[in-house]
């Protein structure tokens, strides 16, 4: 049987450029729905965070509006209540990656506030990229492929092919102008990454280079989680 390990931001805001602490954390969707891929798949998942720290979802992305209505809402609600694994996450530095098949990223803004420059998960990430096994990330979660940066800026994910969250489509978000930095931009000038992007926004866009997996947006989480099934048979 499978194991996966969700790597979660455990950050609740994100700082912006004037100051503004932004609530934020995980988005929802972006857990949730790979969690159920998973689940269904017969796969055990843990989780951790930095610092252990039982992880936030975005109070945004539980509201009818992101969830298709009330109901929809409710049942997102009910299915991170259900979620165990998630909210009893270890600390990053206590992961052995010998137990565990694949790492998952979800998003949300909260990874570009901790993730984006926590050692711990640059250390995790780069020897799990080297020790063949899968390294999945979607929407904001490949925040977290900054802190692989080295001291001489060199990270092993430069010249890898993946997605993240666009330019227009953080624009279209509504917060691009008040950010300290976007997230395509710096895959490519600090990882060093070959970005691509689909045509259209927030619909569903993988890119699968070896053994990184990556989506671009809440679209991709479930096809992302998809492929990861389709890899690990």
């Amino acid at each position: 049987m499978a194991k996966i390990l969700f790597l979660i931001t455990a950050a609740d805001h994100w700082t912006l450029a004037d100051g503004f602490e932004q609530p934020a954390g995980f988005w929802a969707e972006e857990a949730i729905g790979p969690y159920g891929v998973f689940k269904q798949a017969g796969y055990e998942i843990a989780a951790a965070t930095p610092g252990g720290v039982p992880p936030t979802p975005d109070a945004l992305s539980l509201t009818p509006d992101f969830n298709g209505g009330e109901e929809g809402a409710e049942q997102m609600k009910t299915a991170l209540r259900e979620a165990t694994e998630l909210a009893n996450p270890v600390r990053i530095e206590d992961v052995n990656i010998d137990d565990y098949d694949a790492v998952f990223v979800p998003g949300g803004w909260g990874p570009m506030e901790d993730l984006s420059d926590d050692p711990a998960a640059g250390k995790l990430l780069s020897d799990w990229l080297a020790s063949g096994k899968l390294v999945t990330l979607v929407c904001h979660g490949p925040a977290a492929l900054l802190s692989t940066v080295d001291a001489d800026g060199k990270s092993p994910f430069s010249g890898y092919r993946l997605t993240g969250l666009s330019n227009s489509e953080e624009i279209q978000n509504g917060l691009a102008d008040r950010a300290k930095w976007l997230l395509e931009d710096r895959l490519v000038s600090d990882v060093g990454a070959d970005y691509r992007k689909g045509e259209a926004n927030f619909a569903p866009h993988l890119e699968v280079d070896r053994n990184l997996i990556t989506g671009q947006n809440p679209a991709s989480a479930v096809p992302l989680a998809q492929e990861v099934v389709k890899t690990l048979g």
